[in-house]
């Protein structure tokens, strides 16, 4: 068995055995959501522009308040699970061997995907993030939140992601050496350009991971941000993979593992929601693994979906403050097709299709170049 085969099947059986751990937690957890009521006690009243949400109020006011937040625990804490128990169990002792008579065997150390220059820093962003993100759900939860959003104030949140995007654009720059922007079917054939960026780079790290941020508005209809995010991860895990970071690529997969979980439960009617711990946790991963396989160009064509739904919030304001009247029934854009009578799962279905396909021409860029 070669190396190439065996980073393949393990990233296959990880993503497996992450869905089997999630499928399983998942139940308990949806328990508990409920036990403890974590869902929202009033839906939300007002848009962010203060006007009264009479359309949105009118479409979610029993399931907001019904259906508890708080889904994304089961996405991040069994990513980081799988990737933790591994790591220690492909450092196992040589005595511990030793006492069973055999030798460690050659595919046993190879379990660890946890790799400093692959791993680590999206893994950081996902868990980061997602403890942000629950904070801002605890506090809608138990905190009111009658303006969209709720819970950690809008100036905060955007304080907080821009602060990790410091962080990681600074290690990116002074800690990797990241310099340059790779620029797909630019310059000769085969295609790609490198564009040097010296120190800016720390700044379009935070730009991104802010644009990222924005595109968490997604998750508004049951399985709509579940089925956007797996196109998203495994659209980074095949370039990741062919760029030989087969670590990076199995840390995407087992992402989707747990989100085909998530989405079991999730789907119409959905047992719970994702919440602000998983949306923002996986958009910093997202920017994360879009850094570190130098495919920052393609991620608005890859997470496509993404753009269209945070671009519709700002196409929204800017008619409303420019021509005094709104563009869209309801925003993000999805809500809009609910209000002219398109049933929910039809939304989130054609929305999935168009999601794969985003994905798909974004890894065909990427990879020409």
């Amino acid at each position: 068995m070669t190396l190439f085969t065996f980073n393949i099947i393990r990233m296959l059986i990880f993503t497996a055995v992450t869905s089997i751990i999630a499928f399983l937690a998942a139940p308990r957890l949806i328990v508990f959501l409920r036990r403890v009521k974590f869902w929202k006690k009033n839906a939300r009243q007002k848009t962010i522009t203060g006007e009264e949400a009479s359309v949105f109020h009118s479409l979610h006011k029993e399931r907001e308040t019904s259906v508890p937040r708080g889904g994304g625990l089961l996405i991040w804490t069994s990513v980081l699970l799988v990737a933790l128990f591994f790591s220690m169990v492909s450092a196992a002792p040589d005595w511990i061997w030793q006492n069973l008579g055999i030798s460690a065997p050659w595919w046993f150390v190879l379990l660890d995907f946890l790799s400093r220059e692959q791993v680590w820093l999206p893994l950081f962003a996902l868990v980061v993030g997602s403890l942000i993100g629950l904070a801002d759900d605890i506090l809608t939860v138990y905190g009111g939140g009658k303006y969209i959003g709720g819970g950690i104030t809008f100036k905060r949140r955007l304080l907080a992601v821009a602060i990790i995007g410091l962080v990681g654009g600074w290690w990116f720059y002074e800690k990797l050496g990241y310099e340059t922007m790779h620029i797909p079917l630019a310059g000769d054939f085969p295609g790609g350009i490198d564009i040097f960026i010296g120190w800016f780079y720390i700044p379009l790290f935070v730009i991104v991971m802010l644009a990222s941020w924005a595109g968490g508005v997604i998750d508004g209809l049951d399985g709509l941000a579940g089925g956007a995010f797996v196109s998203i991860f495994a659209a980074f895990a095949l370039i990741a993979f062919s760029q030989g970071k087969a670590d990076l690529a199995t840390f995407c997969a087992i992402i989707c593992g747990a989100l085909f979980a998530f989405l079991w439960f999730n789907i119409p009617p959905a047992k719970f929601y994702m919440g602000e711990t998983g949306a923002l946790g996986l958009t910093s991963a997202m920017a994360v693994a879009a850094f570190l396989t130098d495919s920052v160009v393609v991620l608005p064509v890859i997470a496509g979906l993404l753009v269209i739904e945070a671009g519709s919030v700002i196409v929204q304001l800017a008619h409303k403050k420019i021509l005094k009247r709104k563009l869209w029934l309801s925003t993000p854009i999805h809500h809009h097709f609910e209000a002219v009578g398109w049933p929910a799962h039809s939304v989130t279905m054609r929305f999935w299709i168009l999601g794969i396909i985003f994905a798909a021409v974004g890894v065909a860029i990427r990879l020409m170049g």
